[in-house]
């Protein structure tokens, strides 16, 4: 490695330059990246870094994002440790490689600075471009703010990594309200950092030519439902696993502490919101205040979207009598994808909790405390019924008459 660079105890980073830390302090072998708005800083700051020295590495500019994965694709399989970022239209051209990835089983880190799609064209956050691929076969990990981007970027190789795992992982965050925000950063010495994700030992190298591998092979029906079947099983076996000791052997080290599903206020509760990114801080808030007004509401983070955590998640749940999953990203002529995971979760609980789904946010449009503090007084108005009150679908805070969906 280069000359260090030499961290604070303390940083202000905002989330795009926490996450090209992580790539800088383990040392990736390849970034290939086209930049999009709003992760292009991520493989900047990784260029900069480059670029003064501070690392040793490949960063190879290609025509899009689509051929950014294809080069982070032959880079993985020939032996290096491989990262790049993305957003929105980016990923989108992006995911036809996203599924080779996975299926050749390449531990390729990739964050994934969430925005929506077109049309009509958007730069600013929400969960659109992750609901798009969260079927990929990749491990996906969700951020709630800058310093977790950064934590999260050093644990998804560590997971992916592993020889009983190889596989690739998303570590996601809110663009804007996440990327472009500045915090406080704790960052972890350059030697601690390194030690902790750990050399990077290739499994099947194309360069091993001791060892020939093949990757990209055609199997039909033969073997084609066998090889995805096992990937499943592993991503739903063996992944989440991994996940928890990765995430124990991370709190040791800094004091932090990660679990597959955060929960806060749940001891009591009696009621629940699900929800994802940055608005799962802003929902712990206005948990805090609702429950000065007598509201036993209970908040719930999905730290691992993928393999889905059904079990943590119904083990949580389980006593609560209403439940509100906050999407967003819009349903398109369905349910919300975070409520049709929750329902699937509380399925088998002998006294299923009233449902409802609330779409928000689309395009960056803001959530507030007075918004959610109003979505608990509606959940609470359902649980002291004994019934959902109200349709199952509601869209938040959006112009002209409201939009309710699924029932009176």
């Amino acid at each position: 490695m280069a000359d260090k660079m030499e961290l604070k105890e303390v940083e202000v980073w905002d989330g795009n330059l926490a996450s090209a830390h992580s790539l800088r302090q383990a040392q990736v072998d390849v970034v290939a990246a086209y930049p999009i708005t709003p992760s292009t800083p991520i493989v900047e700051n990784y260029a900069g870094f480059l670029a003064n020295g501070y690392i040793d590495g490949e960063y190879v500019m290609v025509e899009s994002e689509h051929a950014a994965m294809s080069g982070c694709i032959g880079a993985s399989a020939a032996g290096g440790r491989v990262a790049t970022a993305t957003s929105s239209q980016g990923y989108a051209l992006m995911v036809e490689t996203l599924y080779q990835a996975s299926g050749m089983r390449l531990p390729i880190v990739l964050h994934v600075v969430n925005r929506a799609l077109a049309a009509p064209l958007n730069v600013n956050g929400d969960h659109s471009d992750m609901y798009l691929g969260r079927d990929s076969g990749w491990i996906q990990l969700d951020t709630f703010r800058p310093q977790e981007a950064y934590d999260l970027g050093l644990i998804a190789f560590k997971i992916g990594e592993d020889h009983d795992i190889r596989l690739p992982v998303m570590v996601h965050q809110d663009g804007f309200l996440s990327s472009h925000t500045a915090q406080n950063i704790r960052p972890l010495s350059d030697d601690v950092a390194y030690n902790f994700v750990g050399e990077y030992k290739p499994f099947n190298a194309m360069l091993n030519f001791e060892k020939p591998a093949t990757y990209g092979v055609q199997t039909e029906e033969n073997w084609h439902f066998e090889h995805k079947a096992r990937q499943h099983y592993d991503l739903m076996i063996k992944v989440m696993p991994k996940i928890k000791s990765v995430f124990a052997e991370f709190e040791a080290l800094t004091g932090r502490k990660y679990k597959i599903v955060e929960d806060y206020y749940m001891e009591d509760a009696e009621i629940a919101v699900i929800a994802m990114g940055t608005t799962v801080e802003t929902a712990k808030l206005s948990a805090r205040l609702s429950r000065k007004d007598g509201i036993k509401i209970g908040v719930i983070g999905i730290r691992v979207l993928r393999p889905f955590p059904f079990d943590e998640v119904a083990e949580i749940l389980k006593n609560v009598k209403a439940i509100g999953a906050l999407d967003r990203s819009s349903p398109n002529g369905s349910v919300g994808m975070l409520y049709n995971e929750i329902a699937g979760a509380m399925i088998g609980i002998s006294k299923a909790p009233i449902m409802k789904n609330y779409i928000y946010g689309l395009g960056g449009r803001d959530i507030t405390v007075e918004m959610l503090k109003n979505i608990y007084i509606e959940l609470n108005e359902s649980a002291k019924a004994g019934i959902r009150l109200g349709a199952v679908q509601k869209f938040i805070n959006v112009r002209g008459p409201e939009l309710t969906f699924l029932g009176k």
